[in-house]
């Protein structure tokens, strides 16, 4: 019997952790925006100058970065590349950062950046694209080896809404929200 509630304990624990941590997860479905208008082109959105305002928020909700990004956007053939600017009101991080994307012959695309892990690989769906890749992101006096779920969801030509989920063993450790406007 003493063994029985042992066990009884245990399974119990483990599944309040597992539904503890069921609620630490974000997940966007993106076949629910494919018919959604209207349609996001990365390509054409970032072809040119954008200007971006963003926060980074930890897992508590705090807010622990606030910052400005210029990017200058550049498309020559199947290349975007993004010369991206920050300026940091709250916190710290990258001061630039170059991306280069590249659109692939099914029609998503593969990224790269100095500070980024392997390929990013972008999907578009309607009036959202996807990008997801893996990052080691500086953080006080250590590195994590993190992944970015990093969604972007077009309101209108000329303004768009990016939420990035940063991931640490499959829960999500902290949340980007930026705004961006062609210039």
């Amino acid at each position: 019997m003493k063994l029985f509630k042992q066990v009884a304990v245990t399974v119990l624990g483990l599944g309040i952790s597992l539904i503890g941590l069921s609620g630490c997860s974000v997940s966007v479905e993106g076949n629910d925006y494919k018919a959604v208008q209207p349609a996001f082109d990365i390509e054409q959105f970032f072809d040119g100058d954008v200007k971006a305002w963003g926060i980074v928020q930890n897992r508590s909700g705090e807010v622990v970065q606030r910052f400005v990004v210029d990017i200058a956007g550049k498309v020559e053939g199947d290349t975007l590349t993004l010369d991206e600017k920050f300026e940091y009101g709250v916190g710290e991080g990258p001061t630039e950062r170059v991306w280069t994307i590249v659109k692939q012959s099914d029609n998503t695309f593969v990224g790269s950046a100095t500070d980024i892990e392997g390929p990013a690989k972008g999907t578009s769906y309607g009036n959202a694209f996807n990008f997801h890749y893996e990052m080691d992101l500086p953080v006080d006096d250590t590195t994590y080896a993190v992944t970015f779920d990093d969604w972007f969801w077009a309101f209108d030509e000329n303004t768009m809404m990016n939420r990035s989920y940063i991931r640490k063993f499959g829960i999500v450790m902290a949340e980007v929200t930026i705004f961006m406007q062609k210039q």
